[in-house]
């Protein structure tokens, strides 16, 4: 019997392993999914790989599901921070799927001095990173994590971190190879608000030495285009696309 559904679940995994199941998941399951006693499933939990479980107990508000046989290792993405500015909700949630489908690790959402959202909603977005994982085949969620002003997480930027700062004024600045071993070492993309970024946010980024400054295009990009883009040229570079 084939397993479909995969799902996240915040519990150890292993062979024999029994994995109770929330209230909401046994919904979905049993409620949405229609699966019942005897079903197959995969289930991964960002640190023991993919595993086969059967369901073993099944009812409206609860469940067990039990483990058979690990089908993948654990694949970590490789060290890429995402930042980005909220934008309307349903871009911001794109960004969020997107980044955890292409191998982002960490997703920072930053508030700039032309952010137009001053608040997000942190744990739906870390639902839209599981849902993506789940979608996607990846063993690893992405932390999303709470909103924090651009201007902080400069003053605390780690020193081996580069940064892929992508600036719609530099057309034509391609990524260029920092080294042979710039993919050995931790990255950041950092992905402008929609009114772009101020004069003293660029000034402070272009002065950041770790600071790499590349343009996408000749094309101004929504945000969330964006994303996506730069996504895609940092792992053709030196992410685990290759």
């Amino acid at each position: 019997m084939s397993a479909k559904i995969r799902l996240y679940v915040e519990h150890p995994l292993g062979a024999g392993q029994s994995v109770p199941l929330d209230r909401d998941q046994a919904h979905y399951l049993f409620g949405v999914m229609r699966q019942a006693v005897g079903a197959q499933l995969l289930l991964f939990n960002g640190e023991d790989g993919e595993w086969r479980a059967e369901v073993a107990e099944a009812s409206k508000r609860s469940g067990v599901l039990l483990c058979q046989e690990q089908t993948r290792p654990l694949v970590l993405p490789p060290d890429l921070w995402l930042l980005f500015a909220p934008i309307k909700k349903a871009r911001t949630d794109f960004i969020v799927e997107k980044a955890a489908e292409m191998g982002a690790a960490r997703i920072l959402p930053v508030q700039t001095e032309f952010t137009n959202s001053d608040r997000i909603r942190q744990d739906r977005l870390q639902a839209h990173a599981v849902e993506a994982a789940e979608q996607c085949g990846g063993t690893y969620v992405p932390e999303v994590a709470d909103l924090q002003k651009l201007s902080r997480v400069l003053d605390h930027w780690p020193e081996e971190r580069q940064l892929m700062f992508c600036d719609e004024a530099e057309v034509g600045s391609a990524l260029a190879l920092a080294s042979e071993t710039a993919a050995q070492v931790p990255w950041a993309i950092l992905i402008g608000p929609e009114g772009g970024f101020s004069e003293a946010e660029r000034k402070r980024l272009h002065a950041l030495p770790q600071s790499h400054v590349v343009s996408l295009g000749p094309r101004i990009l929504r945000a969330d285009t964006a994303a996506v883009a730069a996504l895609t040229v940092w792992q053709q570079r030196y992410g685990d696309w290759g």
